[in-house]
């Protein structure tokens, strides 16, 4: 298999049949058709940049919004091994995505740290060619003694999910499995191994943390840390979501203000999901992701790869393309290309952008669960 960047060949020409067609699938395209270089759009001209990896179902959290202990119990049956896509499966479907325009990797879970061999494929992926930026989504619980062996590996920077620095706040969003102590270790681990910026993580809930916001805020002013405030999403078909628990980012804004004024600053790169501010006083800087309120659906660049190898375009996709198969079934490099470059082609999702009750609802207990394909 080459490790280069794989330039796909007729992705134009393929482009104006799929945007003709955008409801029914294209004729599969052979070698020979493949053939127009990068950047590649989708049906409404949205890029591929971001690839996210899940590399496994387990967490050590059961935080009630994605893997509620109810559901996901002693009994519960995740992946077994076998069905798990190895690290050079990973690596393979990575390294035909970089060969497509991915220049974002971002590790997620469930709980990417419970992989033992973590730190062996951060670094081969941390190798491949067009590899901007290396980034893992955590809970931090384990990774404090994990920290600087994953920096020296190559990844780049860590984002926290925490969600409230209150101990029974915390304790009930976590499932009751976390420690906040050994979070914050973590977090402060992945500093002095030069992991930064460090982004934190908070899915805001009305009535269940809201209340805690600003003390969250107070404990990581003054650092580089970039606290990112997330309206609570219906992702997934079992965290019993409901409108009236989300509190908009603009009332959130509102609160903040009334005790820190803040100042908006511009994204970092296009299609970058938060609205980021800046406090006034020079202490640092804070976002929000507004999925609900004001979707961003029109930029998003991101596909998603389940542990199972199911390849996601939509963080709320109902359904997505097995990559398991072909990969077992011994596709080289260019025939993967080729089946990536058709799905991104018919992408046409914005869920988001067209949510209302009657979406919410046709969608229930149909989405795909969001610990199988990270946040």
């Amino acid at each position: 298999m080459q490790n280069t960047r794989y330039p796909i060949t007729a992705a134009s020409q393929l482009h104006r049949v799929v945007q003709n067609t955008v409801m029914s699938a294209p004729p599969f395209p052979t070698r020979a058709e493949a053939a127009s270089p990068p950047p590649m759009q989708d049906a409404l001209q949205r890029p591929l940049h971001d690839l996210r990896i899940s590399l496994l179902d387990r967490c050590n959290f059961r935080c009630p919004y994605c893997m509620p202990e109810s559901e996901f119990h002693a009994d519960y049956e995740f992946l077994k091994r076998p069905e798990r896509l190895t690290h050079d499966e990973i690596l393979t479907v990575a390294r035909v995505a970089t060969g497509l325009g991915v220049t974002k990797l971002r590790l997620t879970g469930g709980e990417p740290l419970l992989d033992r061999k973590l730190p062996a494929l951060v670094r081969r992926l941390a190798e491949l060619p067009g590899v901007e930026d290396l980034a893992m989504t955590t809970n931090a619980m384990l990774l404090a003694p994990a920290a600087q062996e994953l920096a020296d590996a190559g990844l780049h920077r860590v984002t926290i999910s925490l969600d409230s620095l209150d101990e029974a706040v915390f304790a009930r969003m976590s499932g009751g499995r976390g420690d906040l102590g050994t979070v914050l270790d973590g977090i402060e681990a992945a500093a002095r191994a030069g992991m930064t910026p460090i982004k934190i993580n908070v899915v805001v809930q009305r009535g269940v943390n809201d209340h805690t916001v600003l003390d969250l805020l107070e404990r990581f002013r003054g650092t580089s840390h970039i606290v990112r405030l997330i309206e609570f999403m219906d992702v997934g078909n079992r965290n019993g979501w409901r409108l009236e628990q989300v509190v908009p980012s603009a009332e959130l804004k509102q609160r903040i203000e009334a005790r820190w004024p803040l100042l908006a600053v511009g994204r970092n790169y296009p299609g970058e999901v938060a609205r980021r501010y800046r406090y006034a006083d020079g202490k640092g800087e804070i976002g929000f992701i507004s999925s609900v309120t004001r979707p961003f659906c029109g930029s998003c660049s991101r596909a998603r790869l389940s542990a199972d190898g199911v390849l996601y375009t939509c963080l709320f996709a109902t359904h997505g393309t097995d990559l398991r198969e072909p990969l077992r079934n011994g596709a080289d490099d260019e025939e993967l290309g080729i089946i990536l470059s058709r799905i991104w082609l018919q992408r046409a999702d914005r869920y988001s952008e067209l949510r209302r009750a009657d979406v919410a609802e046709m969608h229930h207990f149909s989405k795909v669960e969001m610990y199988r394909i990270g946040g």
